[in-house]
C-alpha cells in the first residue's frame, strides 16, 4: 500500500467521499487509487476554478468537506480565485496539491514554484507531507483543521514520491480527526447586547451560520419585541428563505444604499457577521457603512455558535412566537423580458427545495422580493466579490444534495468557468441554468459612473461590451453536452424554467435582455 492509498483511505475513514480533480503527473497514484476505493467519487473537471467553486458549493449544500486535487503552484494558482470566495464564506475544504517528488526539488523544474506562499494567502491550514507514513496523520489533521470553526481550507502539499513509495508498514485503523465544538458566546457580550437592545435603536446584522429557518424566526422575535431591525450581509454563504420563512433585509451592495439603511442605528449587534465595509471606496463620498456614531458588538463572531446566542437573547426579551408572515406568490409575466419580468419567472416557477447558486450580479434586487413567497428553497451568493463561482458552485451543490439547482448566471462572468458545463453533463447533474444575455459588464458600466469614470470614448466603452462578437451561449452549452434553448419574452421563460424543473439533468436557458440590463 501506498501513501496515495493511505490518503483515500483516511479521507474515507473521515467521511470525505467527493474529490474535484484536475489532476497532472504528480497526482496520478491518487488518479489510480480510485479503482481500489469505490466509496470516493472523482468528479474530473476541465479548469480548476471548476474544482475549487464546486467542493465550496458542495461543503454549502452538505456542512463537509469535499477534496479538490489541483496540480503543483500552476494549478492551485487557476483555482485560486474560487478558493478566495471559499475562504469568505468560511466553509470546509481539503485541499489537496500534488508537488515534485522531494528529490526533484532541486532541479527548479519548469513547473516548480513556491507552492506555500501562495497557500498562506488563503489564511488557512497547510501542511507539506515528507513521506509515505506521514500521509494518513496529515490528512486527518487536515479534515480536522478545515471543520473549524470557523470553516476553513485546509490545503495539504504532497509530493510525489510520499504518493508513490509503499508505507513501512499499514496502520491496524486509518486515523480519524477530531472536531472541535463551536464556541459559546461571551456571557459579558450578551448581557449588553440585551442592555443596547432594550435602550437604543438596535440594527441585528446577521450572517454566516445564523442564516437558517430557526434563527432567522429568533432574530424576527428580538426585533419584534425591542423594536429593532434585523439585516442581513449583503453576500451570505447561504440562507434559508421562501414561504413560511422569516426574511430578513439584505444590505444593498452599493455604500451610499447601505448607509441609509443603517442611518438610524445606534448600535450594530454583529451575530455571525463581521461588520459590513463598502466594497470599493469612491472619490469624494463618506465610504463608512457604518454610522461614525454607532455602537458596534460582536455578540457572536466567527466561529461561536450562533443559535445559543439568539436563544438567549430571545427568551431573555421573553420575545413571543410570531405566526410567520404571509404573502402572495408572483404570477406568471408575459410581454417582454426586463430584469423584473425574469425574475418574476423565477419566482412563480420555483420548486420547492430548489438551491440558487446567484451569480446574477445587478439583477438580485427584483429576484429577492419576487422569490420571498416562493416555496421554501435555499439561496448561495458571491462571498468573496471574485467572479466566475455561479457554475462550478451550481454543479458542487447539485451533487451533494441531490437536489435541482438553479444557477443564476450573467454572460461575463459565466465566461470564466464555462467548463463546468461539461462536467454537469457528465455526472448528469440536475441543475438548470439561466445565462442572462445582456452583451455587457453591466456591473462595471454602474461602477464606471460610480467612480467618475465617465467618458464619451469608443474605446473605453468597448472594453465593458460583449456584443463584438456577440456570445452564442446556446452554442456554448450545446458543445459542452447541455441541452440548451434560448428565450426572448417573458412567457418563453416561464416555459423553458417549468420543463427544466420536470426533466432529470442539466438543461441551459439563454435569456436575451435588452443591453447592459441583468
Amino acid at each position: 500500500m501506498n501513501g496515495a492509498h493511505a490518503l483515500l483511505a483516511t479521507l474515507r475513514a473521515n467521511g470525505v467521499t467527493t474529490c474535484f480533480a484536475n489532476p497532472g503527473t504528480s497526482e496520478m497514484h491518487f488518479v489510480a487509487g480510485l479503482d481500489d476505493f469505490a466509496q470516493m467519487r472523482g468528479v474530473l473537471c476541465l479548469f480548476e476554478g471548476v474544482a475549487t467553486g464546486a467542493a465550496d458549493g458542495f461543503a454549502r449544500v452538505t456542512g463537509t468537506p469535499a477534496a479538490t486535487l489541483l496540480h503543483l503552484g500552476p494549478g492551485l494558482a487557476n483555482g485560486w480565485a474560487n478558493l478566495h470566495n471559499a475562504r469568505r464564506a468560511h466553509v470546509a475544504m481539503i485541499n489537496i496539491v500534488g508537488d515534485h517528488a522531494t528529490t526533484h526539488a532541486r532541479f527548479d523544474a519548469p513547473l516548480q514554484s513556491d507552492i506555500p506562499a501562495l497557500v498562506s494567502a488563503l489564511e488557512g491550514w497547510q501542511r507539506r507531507t515528507t513521506s509515505a507514513d506521514e500521509v494518513a496523520r496529515d490528512t486527518a489533521d487536515a479534515v480536522g483543521a478545515a471543520y473549524g470553526p470557523p470553516g476553513q481550507i485546509a490545503t495539504l502539499l504532497l509530493p510525489a514520491d510520499a504518493s508513490w513509495s509503499e508505507l513501512s508498514s499499514v496502520p491496524p485503523s486509518w486515523p480519524v480527526a477530531t472536531r472541535a465544538r463551536l464556541g459559546e458566546p461571551d456571557e459579558s457580550d450578551l448581557v449588553a447586547a440585551l442592555d443596547a437592545l432594550r435602550s437604543t435603536r438596535c440594527v441585528l446584522f446577521v450572517g454566516g451560520t445564523a442564516l437558517d429557518r430557526e434563527q432567522l424566526r429568533l432574530c424576527e422575535r428580538i426585533a419584534a419585541a425591542t423594536s429593532s431591525k434585523v439585516i442581513m450581509e449583503t453576500f451570505p454563504t447561504i440562507l434559508e428563505r421562501g414561504a413560511g420563512v422569516s426574511g430578513a433585509e439584505r444590505l444593498i451592495y452599493f455604500a451610499d444604499f447601505a448607509q441609509a439603511q443603517l442611518v438610524n442605528a445606534e448600535t450594530l449587534l454583529l451575530v455571525g457577521a463581521r461588520a459590513p465595509v463598502s466594497f470599493f471606496a469612491y472619490p469624494n463620498a463618506n465610504n463608512d457603512i457604518v454610522p461614525r456614531d454607532c455602537a458596534v458588538l460582536d455578540v457572536a463572531p466567527l466561529g461561536i455558535n450562533t443559535l445559543h446566542a439568539l436563544t438567549y437573547l430571545a427568551d431573555a426579551l421573553h420575545a413571543p412566537p410570531l405566526e410567520p408572515t404571509r404573502g402572495e406568490r408572483v404570477a406568471k409575466p408575459s410581454g417582454e423580458l426586463t430584469n423584473q419580468s425574469m425574475a418574476a419567472a423565477v419566482g412563480a416557477t420555483m420548486p420547492e427545495d430548489l438551491i440558487v447558486a446567484d451569480e446574477s450580479n445587478t439583477s438580485v434586487v427584483h429576484l429577492f422580493g419576487a422569490t420571498q413567497y416562493a416555496p421554501p428553497h435555499r439561496w448561495m451568493t458571491l462571498t468573496g466579490g471574485a467572479i466566475g463561482m455561479g457554475l462550478p458552485l451550481a454543479m458542487g451543490a447539485a451533487l451533494g444534495s441531490g437536489q435541482r439547482v438553479l444557477a443564476l448566471e450573467s454572460d461575463g462572468s459565466m465566461m470564466y468557468t464555462l467548463q463546468a458545463l461539461w462536467t454537469m453533463a457528465r455526472e448528469n447533474l440536475d441543475v438548470t441554468v439561466l445565462g442572462l444575455a445582456n452583451r455587457s459588464y453591466a456591473i462595471l458600466n454602474y461602477e464606471r459612473q460610480r467612480v467618475g469614470a465617465v467618458t464619451d470614448g469608443a474605446t473605453s466603452q468597448r472594453m465593458l461590451d460583449l456584443d463584438d462578437p456577440t456570445l452564442d451561449l446556446c452554442a456554448l452549452a450545446s458543445a459542452q453536452g447541455v441541452p440548451s434553448v434560448r428565450v426572448t419574452s417573458a412567457h418563453d421563460l416561464v416555459v423553458a424554467l417549468e420543463r427544466s424543473y420536470a426533466t432529470p439533468g442539466p438543461m441551459f436557458i439563454e435569456a436575451v435582455m435588452p443591453k447592459g440590463l441583468g
